[in-house]
């Protein structure tokens, strides 16, 4: 590449590999959408609630995702890039501001404001590879007309009554996950060929660690504030508990096994831009989305401790936990190849729970939870235990 473009790319220093403080500070944009994400959800949750949900988790997680990329690329530690982390935080911002009414009176802005990370991301990248790396350029030119399509269904959804808004961007959605997975095919000039980003495994790692702690974060936030406004009520000090304890096991669970041999997995892979995608872009979208969801069945919980739970709370209290396993054993067999069994029959055991939701109170489902991730964490923790203590 020539020397004059290569001010704006990401420097080959170790330094460069760690989660730079611009990235951090964009990051706080993700914390207030994931708690007003959140705070929509518990307020109103039925299943045609649940699908909106996952289309916002879905929008949020590929906005995020997608700067992630270009800033594994960039140096965010220049004028330029920081410029542009700025812009998309305000976007965000607007973003996030919108989301509770996105199928109100909302949805052009909505749609406006992710649209606008969307495209104007892509074309700052665009720009930084303008000369001296065409594979880059001709790969971030596919996905800049990728996403001036799918901006279009955005627009139009937000233009349209909530029904169509809801198909519309559902298709906007669905276009822009098949991007990757078809490297951007266009007519004419075909697909990216692959491996043609210099990404850095190590870095992506590292950033979806700690977007996996922001979302636990907002989980802590939100079962803290939902703590101190049901004082009064008799379950509230139990379940603040055992929503505490979900949240460590999650960390565990994800943590203490999972995220070192992914980063490994990245870094030492000789295609390291379809790993990423396969572990990072895909793999952690489920491990997201049940975080969010478990901290909406936790705020059940806490608002209605006593209450008979209902099958639309379940589909919080268990499918959040279903969903991070699954997630999680995505990133685990993919890094290591090895099926962790805890994980598989940790799902087994919260799909049978269902079958208590008519029989139990919201504060025993959310024990049952608790208590199937604890089984799950121990489990995981002795079998390693023994399998290192063999090798040994």
């Amino acid at each position: 590449m020539a020397a004059g473009t290569r001010h704006w790319l990401r420097k080959d220093d170790p330094d460069q590999t760690k989660a730079s403080f611009p990235e951090l500070f964009f990051d706080l944009v993700f914390v207030f959408a994931l708690i007003q994400l959140s705070e929509t959800l518990a307020a109103d949750f039925t299943f045609g609630i649940a699908a909106e949900a996952l289309l916002f988790i879905f929008a949020l997680w590929w906005v995020w995702i997608h700067t992630t990329w270009v800033t594994n690329l960039l140096d965010t530690e220049l004028a330029p890039v920081r410029l542009l982390l700025f812009t998309l935080m305000f976007f965000g911002i607007v973003l996030a501001i919108a989301l509770p009414r996105a199928f109100g009176d909302q949805g052009l802005v909505f749609a406006l404001a992710y649209s606008a990370m969307q495209l104007s991301r892509s074309l700052f990248a665009l720009y930084a590879f303008r000369q001296g790396d065409a594979g880059s350029f001709m790969t971030f030119l596919r996905i800049t007309i990728w996403l001036v399509i799918s901006a279009i269904l955005w627009i139009a959804g937000g233009l349209s009554e909530p029904h169509l808004r809801v198909v519309l961007w559902m298709a906007a959605l669905a276009f822009e996950y098949a991007g990757p997975a078809l490297r951007y095919w266009l007519p004419a000039i075909g697909a990216s060929p692959a491996e043609t980003l210099d990404i850095d495994g190590e870095h992506l790692a590292e950033r979806c660690a700690l977007f996996v702690i922001i979302a636990l974060g907002e989980t802590i936030v939100t079962t803290g504030k939902n703590a101190s406004s049901h004082l009064d009520a008799g379950g509230t000090p139990l379940v603040l508990c055992l929503a505490f304890l979900t949240t460590v096991l999650m960390w565990w669970i994800y943590f203490h096994d999972g995220q070192e041999k992914a980063a490994d997995k990245a870094e030492e892979s000789r295609e390291p831009q379809t790993t990423a995608q396969y572990l990072f872009t895909y793999g952690h979208l489920p491990i997201v989305a049940g975080i969010i969801l478990t901290a909406v069945g936790e705020e059940f919980s806490l608002s209605h401790p006593l209450e008979h739970g209902s099958y639309h709370h379940a589909l919080a209290q268990l499918g959040g936990p279903i969903l991070f396993l699954a997630g999680v054993i995505w990133m685990k067999k993919a890094s290591s190849r090895l099926l962790p069994y805890s994980h598989v029959v940790g799902i087994c055991l919260l799909f049978g729970a269902f079958l208590l939701v008519p029989l139990a109170a919201n504060f025993t489902m959310q024990g049952i939870a608790a208590a199937i991730l604890l089984l799950v964490a121990l489990w995981e923790y002795v079998a390693l235990r023994r399998f290192r203590r063999a090798a040994a």
